[in-house]
């Protein structure tokens, strides 16, 4: 599965990121703009706290797992996990934890 992990997150990473390079060509740089996007009504409201919460509980399971295994390489996810999504550090976590 390690390769189809690795996989995962490469497209996690690039189809995301496409769209907000998008969005960002048309509107200029502008991270107060974005995040006015992002809760322009109550569905895209609620996606912005479905992956927040995501985020943070991902966040945690790499803290926990990582102090519990002292396997620190898969802290590298929670940066991209907040810079590019979740779509992108779950499928990077699960790629640096296996060992094979």
């Amino acid at each position: 599965m390690r390769p189809v992990w690795l996989l995962l997150a490469l497209w996690g990473a690039v189809h995301p990121m496409s769209w907000f390079l998008d969005w960002f060509g048309e509107h200029g740089f502008t991270l107060s703009g974005m995040i006015g996007a992002w809760h322009a009504n109550a569905a895209t409201s609620g996606l912005v706290w479905d992956l927040t919460i995501s985020a943070v509980v991902l966040t945690l399971w790499i803290v926990v797992e990582g102090a519990r295994t002292r396997h620190w390489r898969g802290l590298w996810a929670i940066p991209a996990t907040f810079c590019i999504g979740v779509s992108c550090g779950l499928p990077l976590y699960l790629y640096l934890r296996r060992q094979d």
